[in-house]
């Protein structure tokens, strides 16, 4: 399948390229870029939410699953750009998100109508407590809790997130029969998969009881961390649901569903979301592949890695693909999280590992983490102060050094572009061989044209401290990765007559002859080395 040896690029629309002038990304924007994405070497695009929307949480809270956002386009610049990519050879991935609505939905605006209307409970709805007060303990993602109450019914409907995202009930087959028909409407408009957003939440515990208090939780922490979400989240029955949303990806062969889990589940909580193999296939009846977020929480320490790739290489089943990813709109750029320099290791990391990667658009160029002034934040996390500002790893496209760094025409943009951008930007960094975006353009181009690198295995060697290694093979070829962790020279010592190093973070590098089974790294190196 395509999606095992390709790699998937994420783009914000709002902040990848504006053609119209209104200071905002769009489909034509985006669709003028795709050659751009050719020469990068990617293989499929991943699109944050384009669907009609209040923009409450920017796209998460969907009015019509089968619409373009007016801000983005038309129906007909969506087909163009499918066309366009299609014909590139770029897979097209839309961003599904099916555990809540906008408030704007038809749907909601007739359930919210009458307690007695046909669409009630397709959203979930609680009488008060005798007081008055929520129904239960549940808190939001975004601050406060995750009931509002709705004065002309006299019930509370639940959000886990902002009160404009009312959750769907999944417990109602209506519900979920329209919902189905909205993902087949574009899967046979030819679109290649979905990327589901929290999908690990679209089933909340039956008798609605509270979360007990989270003892691992700190005075300080987000608030929405001081209970443990074993109800409101991921309740018996989720499994079972998956099974239908994956067989009707099913019925359009090719396509792929990529399942959003939360960030802090275990190894084994993730692969479960794989489902149970199919009698003579090698394949689950769950997700295609469950978001793997495993690494982004922990501490960039090659000993922390190596133990988490080790555990999760070994607990996918073995018609399971693996997958990482180290960004997305969700939280801070790798280049602020690791620093510049250690940011180019993480992404021959990203691309070296067994399983399909995905990148976040700006990466590649080593955008950074943008300060947004307080009256400028739109996110409405970072408005609640409900944890990381997102708006800061959303804003514009790098693309020159013109003003607005060549994303847009207009007066201003709808997030501040990075103060940086005349130095850091597209152009500037295709015309430096030793950019950031050239090292990604070689990795990519011989992740690609290697066997071991895009399907082989992976095991891990021991290395120094402050080293993480492995080995890909497949059939003769043989990689071996090595990557610097620290700001320190290392030798790293392994079982091979030698090779070659051919692709290194220290482009310099590249080309140097190892004979001796040693490969003496330089400080925040990664490589890549050809067996012999």
């Amino acid at each position: 399948m395509w999606w095992k040896n390709g790699v998937i690029y994420q783009i914000y629309p709002r902040s990848f390229m504006d053609s119209s002038g209104d200071g905002i990304g769009d489909l034509r924007g985006a669709h003028a870029r795709l050659d751009y994405l050719v020469d990068l070497g990617i293989d499929a695009i991943w699109f944050s939410p384009i669907f009609p929307s209040p923009q409450a949480d920017f796209g998460y809270d969907v009015a019509d699953y089968t619409g373009i956002h007016h801000e983005y386009g038309t129906q007909a610049d969506f087909d163009a750009l499918l066309t366009a990519a299609h014909a590139r050879g770029i897979k097209i991935i839309l961003d599904l998100v099916p555990n809540h609505t906008s408030s704007a939905h038809r749907w909601f605006v007739e359930s919210r109508s009458s307690r007695d209307n046909p669409k009630r409970d397709w959203y979930i709805w609680k009488d008060p407590k005798p007081d008055g007060s929520p129904p239960n303990n549940w808190l939001s993602y975004f601050g406060g809790p995750a009931w509002t109450f709705d004065a002309h019914t006299g019930q509370y409907y639940m959000h886990n997130f902002d009160p404009g995202q009312p959750e769907l009930n999944w417990r109602n087959p209506d519900m979920v029969a329209a919902l189905f028909d909205d993902i087949r409407f574009w899967l046979r408009r030819g679109v290649d998969g979905f990327r589901i957003d929290v999908i690990d939440r679209i089933i909340k515990d039956a008798e609605f009881r509270d979360n007990p208090p989270n003892p691992n939780w700190k005075p300080g922490d987000l608030e929405v961390g001081s209970l443990s979400r074993v109800h409101s989240e991921a309740a018996p029955g989720i499994h079972d649901m998956i099974r239908q949303i994956r067989a009707v990806f099913d019925e359009f062969p090719g396509t792929v569903a990529i399942g959003e889990l939360a960030y802090d589940l275990s190894v084994e909580e993730t692969v479960a979301y794989y489902g149970a193999k199919r009698e003579g296939e090698n394949s689950g009846d769950g997700v295609h592949m469950p978001f793997n977020f495993g690494l982004l929480l922990k501490a960039w320490r090659a000993d922390v890695f190596r133990a988490y790739v080790d555990e999760y290489d070994a607990a996918i089943p073995s018609f399971g693909w693996p997958n990482y990813v180290l960004g997305n709109h969700d939280i801070g750029r790798i280049a602020s999280r690791y620093g510049r320099a250690q940011a180019r290791v993480a992404a021959l990391l990203l691309l070296t590992l067994r399983g399909t990667p995905t990148l976040y658009y700006g990466d590649e160029i080593g955008m950074t983490n943008t300060p947004i002034p307080e009256h400028r934040v739109l996110d409405p996390q970072g408005r609640n102060k409900a944890g990381f500002n997102r708006d800061e790893c959303r804003t514009p496209m790098q693309w020159d050094d013109s003003p607005h760094a060549g994303f847009s025409t207009a007066p201003d943009t709808w997030l501040p572009v990075a103060p940086d951008y005349p130095q850091v930007n597209v152009a500037q960094q295709r015309a430096e061989p030793s950019s950031t975006l050239n090292f990604y353009r070689r990795a990519l181009a011989y992740r690609r044209a290697h066997a071991s690198l895009h399907g082989g295995e992976y095991a891990s060697i021991d290395a120094p401290e402050g080293v993480f290694a492995y080995w890909r093979t497949a059939g003769d070829e043989r990689h071996l990765v090595a990557l610097n962790f620290t700001e320190r020279a290392q030798t790293l010592t392994f079982d091979a007559a030698g090779g070659e190093l051919v692709i290194s973070t220290h482009p310099a590098s590249e080309g140097r002859t190892l004979d001796a089974g040693e490969v003496a790294l330089t400080a925040d190196e990664g490589a890549i080395i050809r067996i012999r």
